[in-house]
């Protein structure tokens, strides 16, 4: 394997001019040198507030028309308190990246509570909130990056809705563009330093966000690291919309993310052999992988059943085999979660980048 020698020679694609990136310049340099850590969940966190309809509403709402509790997004702008709490916690934990409130922060997804109109302001408000939160704990030797997150909504271009209708569909592509540009304009202006595309299980909703991101870059002169993150569904090893973890890295691999990996779902144990593969398949690209902890299990304090001790153990194992090059956590974990891997993965290396068979078959 050829090792990258440092981040002004690397690229993730092999043959193309690296990426001048206008935030966040130093990141690749420091994915060479160590494990990145990312947060963990803020939905899990937001559950421990015990919020009200009341508290979602706060004074400006307290007459809106539909019930919104739940519409986590809301908060930035309502109790914009809880969502700096859950950021500092993370941080304080060890944490180099946060993710910013705005997972269902487009204007499709907040159709669902009538408040697409506030997508906007939400996103800039969030990430005005995390870029704080950034600011606040930085120093010369360890930046903090605040990561714009961009959910898939709550709809799917490529998957009928009604199993009745295989050729029905509840969105359309230009729909999706619009609303994840106006999302990343808004995460670009009010601060963040990465995108993040997440949680995918419909590539094509993805293709969409790529798109729209591409799209700003060239319009504003913006260009950012960009972490692409899929979510393996079952044990069949694809993605809901039905390829593989390989099929999904060649289907995306042109937007030449900083990094790409998977989220959500299985939990570590069983999202291991996934990561594997997406680790030689995209060998000139960093990896992130930010698991579940575990299984949901109702009784639970956190809704899942693993421990900051296990899910840091696992994420360990992930590390020493040189598998990743971030780490954090997805639903069910907490500050604890993520400081317990920060110390577990700390000591050890991460992976290196190298020129895997796809292209040494093309040279």
């Amino acid at each position: 394997m050829q090792r990258a020698s440092s981040g002004a020679d690397v690229f993730y694609n092999k043959g193309m001019k690296p990426f001048n990136y206008t935030r966040a310049k130093a990141l690749p340099a420091i994915l060479e040198k160590r494990i990145a850590i990312l947060d963990g969940a803020m939905g899990t966190m937001i559950q421990r507030f015990k919020l009200s309809e009341a508290d979602y509403r706060g004074e400006r709402f307290k007459d809106f028309s539909k019930d919104i509790k739940g519409n986590n997004e809301l908060l930035s702008l309502t109790r914009p308190d809880v969502i700096r709490d859950i950021h500092e916690g993370y941080l304080a934990a060890g944490a180099d990246m946060i993710e910013t409130n705005t997972f269902g922060a487009t204007t499709i997804a907040q159709a669902d509570y009538d408040m697409a109109d506030l997508a906007i302001e939400m996103n800039h408000a969030s990430a005005a909130l995390a870029r704080s939160a950034c600011d606040k704990f930085s120093t010369p030797d360890k930046p903090r990056y605040a990561v714009g997150a961009l959910g898939p909504t709550p709809k799917t271009a490529s998957i009928s809705p009604d199993v009745n209708d295989p050729g029905a569909r509840n969105v359309d592509f230009e729909t999706l563009r619009k609303a994840y540009y106006e999302q990343t304009q808004a995460l670009v202006e009010g601060g963040v330093d990465v995108l993040l595309v997440e949680t995918i299980f419909d590539t094509l909703n993805a293709k969409a966000a790529l798109f729209a991101i591409e799209e700003y870059f060239e319009a504003s002169g913006e260009r950012l690291p960009l972490i692409i993150s899929g979510t393996v569904t079952d044990a069949s090893g694809r993605i809901l919309s039905g390829q593989t973890v390989t099929a999904f890295w060649h289907s995306v691999r042109h937007a030449r993310p900083l990094a790409i990996g998977l989220n959500c779902a299985l939990g570590a144990t069983l999202m291991r052999p996934y990561i594997q593969e997406l680790s030689k398949v995209a060998g000139d690209t960093f990896i992130s992988c930010y698991p579940n902890a575990g299984l949901p299990n109702p009784m639970s304090d956190t809704g899942f059943d693993e421990t900051p001790e296990v899910t840091s153990r696992l994420l360990h194992e992930f590390a020493a085999e040189g598998l990743v090059n971030i780490v954090g956590g997805c639903c069910g974990t907490t500050p604890d979660h993520i400081g317990a891997i920060h110390k577990a993965v700390g000591p050890l290396a991460p992976r290196g980048l190298h020129v895997g068979a796809f292209y040494k078959e093309a040279a």
